[in-house]
């Protein structure tokens, strides 16, 4: 028999027994260090976890260094404050905050806002700033009715540390400033008259787009250009009558005056004599680019201009300031009666009388002028 023919013999009746892998006992090994670790860290995290449970979060001594301008915006929660506190220095720990928080009842009233702070400060310090309303940093402006662009202008770079370049040059990005399609680009009329809080963020398209906003408010609340359609006018017709109303009249006067408007406007030419002019002096001033409550000269009342609303019918092309609520709820909603003239007879009081013919109109002006006699306002 060749070696190439022998064959290894099998015993019989006992199979043998097979050699344990090296790798299978590395790999028992391998879980079993895994398993201790896991075990290590859940142990150990759960140790560190009842340690801060039983001690303070980290705090700081204060009472605090320098100065940080710190925002609250809207939605923010305690946590989300804590967070960016920490992130700006201000307080060592989140949980600090936190901790400060819970423990006053009022924490949940914190306003949005910017406040000043410090860097370094104690938790509970922190958040005494932040409840605290008067302590957020905002200052306002106020702008009164009757205002032209050219007036807003100068009273916000005088009001504010922008110059009147950086407004004028917002001005120029209409589109940006909201203004309705109807303004054609043009901002007078606009630019709300109001108070507006100006935040440290804000840069002056912020601003200007609160006052067109806040116009957008007014004549909603007015119902605009529902009124304009339903009074047969455009609702950039509207705008001008209310601008006209605010150069013209004051208070329960307001809604009188914007119905001479419209008489003057829509009614018989004949009746009155006034023919659709409308013969207000603050548009002729408008026009002529001075003070809208110059008295003007028989020569400038002559000089036509699209503003004229002695030489021309009808209304002047756009706003000649900017109204308030009271005047655009006047435009939108005039009052009933046949006026076609009204005359200030007490210019102390304001008193002023309506008349519906032309000789009406003229004992109203008499009775002006001897009261011109006895005062020195006129």
């Amino acid at each position: 028999m060749s070696e190439l023919d022998y064959e290894p013999r099998v015993e019989s009746g006992r199979r043998r027994k097979k050699r344990r892998s090296p790798s299978g006992c590395l790999a028992v090994v391998v879980a079993l260090a895994v398993l201790f670790g896991g075990f290590y860290f859940v142990l150990t995290k759960g140790v560190e976890l009842v340690a801060d449970r039983f001690q303070s979060a980290e705090d700081y001594p204060g009472p605090g260094t320098g100065r940080v301008t710190f925002e609250v915006e809207e939605g923010d929660t305690a946590a989300e404050m804590g967070r960016n506190l920490k992130a700006e220095g201000v307080v060592a720990s989140v949980q600090a905050f936190l901790d400060a928080a819970a423990a006053e009842p009022d924490s949940a009233k914190i306003q949005v806002g910017f406040y000043e702070l410090q860097k370094e400060m104690p938790a509970a310090d922190a958040l005494e700033v932040l409840l605290d309303p008067a302590n957020q940093i905002k200052s306002t402006v106020t702008v009164p009715e009757g205002m032209r662009v050219e007036d807003v202008v100068e009273l916000l770079a005088e009001e504010t540390t922008w110059p009147a370049g950086r407004w004028e040059a917002a001005l120029e990005d209409t589109e940006a400033l909201g203004l309705p399609d109807y303004a054609e680009g043009n901002p007078e009329g606009y630019l709300f008259p109001a108070t507006y809080e100006i935040g440290p963020k804000d840069k002056p398209a912020d601003i200007l787009s609160a006052m067109v906003d806040r116009w957008r408010q007014a004549a909603d609340e007015a119902g605009l250009e529902e009124r304009a359609a339903e009074l047969g006018k455009t609702p950039a017709e509207l705008m001008v009558i209310a601008s006209l109303v605010e150069a013209e009249g004051r208070g329960d006067d307001m809604p009188k005056i914007a119905r001479v408007i419209y008489n003057r406007l829509d009614g018989p030419g004949d009746k009155g004599g006034t023919n659709g002019l409308l013969q207000i002096d603050a548009s002729v001033n408008y026009g002529l680019d001075q003070e809208l409550g110059v008295a003007l000269t028989t020569e400038q009342l002559q000089q036509d201009t699209p503003y004229n609303t002695y030489t021309r019918p009808g209304l002047p092309p756009t706003p000649i300031e900017a109204p308030g609520d009271a005047a655009i709820e006047a435009a939108a909603n005039p009052a009933e009666g046949p006026w076609y003239y009204y005359v200030t007879v007490n210019l102390a009081t304001g008193e002023t009388k309506f008349a519906e013919t032309y000789d009406e109109f003229l004992q109203y002006k008499d009775e002006y002028a001897e009261y011109c006699t006895t005062s020195d306002a006129c």
